[in-house]
Order: structure tokens, then C-alpha cells, then sequence
């Protein structure tokens, strides 16, 4: 089969690995799809360690659509020609693995293949190339859960990458009436606008002010202040924290799902009186998958407008590369011949 390797910093090749062999208890699944995370990008940008646990010379990749090609005799779970989604916290039977199950190889093995575990089937409904977003889209869905929305209160979302993007979709998903994405990138932030959301462009409009116009105004110990629930990084920035402190409401709340792991200082007192929660969102659960599965087969958004790129297994450094660019491309994604199938 073909693979890609992860070489270091700004190397990554296609390579020839033996098909994996099916065992009695396990199941060999074929990609159809496959995309890159912004962890794969950072691995590939900045080297080991900055990403998932990307070992040099290893494969790697999680986000993807599969078939199942083969079934081990003892399977009865699975059927071959059966499409499914690998959930990569389990699909290798090893946690350590999450980001490295093979997503940029034509082949998966699953070992000790269990439904709803390892495999989840992917509903009929959902088109190849929008399951391909179910795994990062569940990352978004838990970070919305975490911020334990109800029906008809408002939202806003630093940074429009697919895992900010997911998340204001799940926040709507779940009731949330008014939800703003922010960033700095239009090309983003115009692709975030045709799916019916708020946007602003934190680097050329005054942020405070959009939002009151939005959102109305609400009591905060600093005086008026937008009236938002809850507001969400997932951008990393520094100064997303700070905003909230200095212009988030009076019981609300503010959910980490941006990787950063500067420390940081908060004022607590300020916290006690203001009655406002911090809370961390990372990874996700069964429970978002399903509820991934139920937005994706919805309709009520265009979900596929988010894929601005397809590239061939060959083409996996460009890929990776255009990932990069926030001003000209949205989630990229990894197609494979369908020729070699099983």
C-alpha cells in the first residue's frame, strides 16, 4: 500500500508499505477520504513534539472516511463494502495512537474491531467527503457541550478554523439563538457568513462595539458589556482571555479548546464576584460523535462549503502547506484512488 511518512520539520514522503494482514478478531479498512489537522500541520511546520505524538518515520493521520475491505473470522460486527469512521482514540487499540492511525495510508488495521468503539458506521445520509469532518467536528461539539449552552442564549467563538467553525454549529445545534465567529481571516470569516453566522474581523473592526450591536448590552463589573453567554477560544491567542475578563458578563462563561500552554494569570476575586467560569474542552466522546452524525444529516447547514481543497495522496506536502494559509484555504482534504480496492 501507500503511505505517507512523517520525515521532520518539512518532510513527509509517499512510500510502499506491506497491505495489512486481517487477523481473526480484526478488521482492514480502506480510506476514501482523509484531511488534515491543524496538529498535522504543526508537526510537519515545526517539528516533533508539537503536534500529536508524530513519530519520525512513522505514519500518521486521523481525520477520515473508510470501507471496510476485510473481516477477520471471528468478526460479525462488521461487513465488507461497509462505510465507517474510525474514532482514533481507539482505532488502534492504543490511546498513544489518536493522531497516527494511518489516515494518510490507503490502509487501516483495526485490531479487535468493536462497533461503536473503534468503528462507527457512517449514515447513508452523509456524503463521503462531509463524513471525512466528523472527526474534527466532534472536537467542536465537545467544546460547545462543555459550555453547557441553553436554549436561547448567545455565543461567540474566537478563531474560524473547522474547529471553531464546528463548534458554533454545535452551539446552535443545541439552542444556542445568536452565535458570533471571529478572526482575522475574510476568506474564513465569508465562507462562516454563507452558513448564517455573525461575523467580525477582530483585526480591522472594533470587536466590543460589533458585539453590543449583535448582541445588545448586558451588566458586567466594568459596566456595559456585550450580552454573551458564553465565548470560546479556539484560537489560542492571549488576548481572547483578556477579553473576556474585561468584557465578559456577569455569570457567563469562557471554554479553552485552542491548544496553549503559556501559563496565566487570572484575577480571582474579580472571578468571584462576576460569578464567571473558565473551563477546558479536550478531544471528545461517543456521544459527540452521534451528535456529529445528527447535525451532519440535518440539512440545515452546507457543511461541505468548509472543504476549499482536494489533493492526491502524492500531493500530501502541498496539502499540507495550502493547510497552512488561513487567507486561502478552509479544511483540506486527502482523496485516494479508489482502483486498489479489496
Amino acid at each position: 500500500m501507500k503511505a505517507a511518512i512523517y520525515l521532520g520539520q518539512g518532510q513527509v514522503a509517499v512510500r510502499e508499505l506491506p497491505d495489512p494482514v486481517c487477523g481473526d478478531n480484526d478488521v482492514v479498512i480502506q480510506n476514501i477520504y482523509s484531511s488534515i489537522c491543524g496538529t498535522d500541520v504543526a508537526v510537519y511546520t515545526h517539528g516533533p513534539n508539537t503536534g500529536h505524538r508524530v513519530d519520525v518515520g512513522g505514519e500518521f493521520g486521523h481525520e477520515t472516511v473508510s470501507r471496510v475491505v476485510a473481516v477477520g473470522k471471528n468478526v460479525t460486527d462488521f461487513k465488507v463494502g461497509e462505510r465507517v469512521y474510525p474514532y482514533p482514540l481507539y482505532a488502534k487499540n492504543d490511546t498513544k495512537r489518536a493522531g497516527t492511525i494511518g489516515g494518510f495510508s490507503e490502509y487501516i488495521l483495526v485490531p479487535e474491531a468493536k462497533r461503536d468503539h473503534s468503528l462507527y458506521a457512517v449514515p447513508e445520509e452523509i456524503p463521503d467527503r462531509l463524513a471525512c469532518l466528523i472527526e474534527p467536528f466532534t472536537v467542536g461539539c465537545r467544546a460547545a457541550r462543555r459550555g453547557q449552552p441553553q436554549q436561547g442564549e448567545s455565543a461567540v467563538v474566537f478563531g474560524c478554523g473547522t474547529i471553531g467553525l464546528a463548534a458554533a454549529v454545535a452551539l446552535q445545534y443545541f439552542g444556542m439563538e445568536k452565535v458570533m465567529l471571529c478572526d482575522v481571516s475574510d476568506f474564513r470569516l465569508q465562507i462562516a457568513e454563507t452558513l448564517g453566522f455573525a461575523v467580525c474581523n477582530t483585526e480591522k473592526e472594533a470587536f466590543r462595539e460589533k458585539a453590543i450591536a449583535y448582541f445588545g448590552s448586558a451588566p458586567a463589573l466594568t459596566g456595559a458589556v456585550p450580552n454573551i453567554d458564553c465565548w470560546m477560544d479556539a484560537a489560542g491567542a492571549a488576548s481572547i482571555l483578556d477579553s473576556y475578563m474585561e468584557s465578559g458578563k456577569i455569570i457567563s462563561r469562557f471554554v479553552a479548546v485552542a491548544v496553549n500552554n503559556k501559563p496565566r494569570q487570572v484575577d480571582l476575586l474579580h472571578m468571584v464576584y462576576a460569578q464567571k467560569s473558565i473551563i477546558g474542552s479536550g478531544g471528545y466522546f461517543p456521544e459527540d460523535v452521534r451528535d456529529v452524525m445528527a447535525m451532519m444529516t440535518s440539512g440545515k447547514w452546507e457543511l461541505e462549503a468548509i472543504i476549499t481543497h482536494e489533493f492526491p495522496l502524492e500531493q500530501i506536502a502541498q496539502a499540507i502547506q495550502t493547510a497552512a494559509d488561513p487567507n486561502r484555504a478552509f479544511h483540506v482534504m486527502i482523496r485516494f484512488s479508489p482502483e486498489r480496492r479489496k
